[in-house]
């Protein structure tokens, strides 16, 4: 499987170095040229001797997504910081280029909800944290004498 990760933040370059990892062919594409530093930090050898692919550029710009590999991807990763960037690039990938799964990190809530019913798939890390918060209040609430 082709993976393209758009993002070499924390989340970004922590799934594409699972994903490398996993035996899959891997492209991170970021606007910050030292984001890189985050896929060789750790690792025994560079990302691109690993076998990763690493371009630098704008993700809402169609040259810096072609120049990343998004014809070839069998999967999308929108990881930025931006809920707007994520959201546009997925679409992007989804309805101008056809890959076939489309994974968007969308951090509110509500839009996270109303695009996953646009056939994104979403993940929403504030909403993952308050049920994590929820169930630990109801298990403490539980084990009160």
């Amino acid at each position: 499987m082709m993976v393209l990760v758009v993002g070499a933040g924390r989340v970004g370059s922590a799934v594409a170095k699972s994903s490398l990892a996993a035996g899959h062919t891997v492209s991170v594409l970021d606007e910050d040229p030292l984001s890189h530093e985050r896929l060789d930090a750790g690792q025994p050898t560079s990302w691109e001797d690993a076998g990763g692919r690493f371009t630098v550029g704008t993700a809402i710009e169609i040259d810096a997504l072609l120049a990343a590999g998004v014809e070839e991807a069998d999967i999308f990763i929108a990881a930025t910081r931006g809920d707007n960037t994520n959201i546009l690039v997925a679409q992007v990938a989804q309805k101008r280029f056809g890959v076939p799964r489309v994974i968007v990190r969308v951090l509110d809530p509500a839009r996270s909800d109303w695009y996953a019913e646009q056939g994104l798939h979403t993940i929403c890390a504030v909403k993952l944290g308050v049920a994590m918060f929820e169930q630990a209040v109801l298990e403490a609430a539980t084990t009160e004498v």
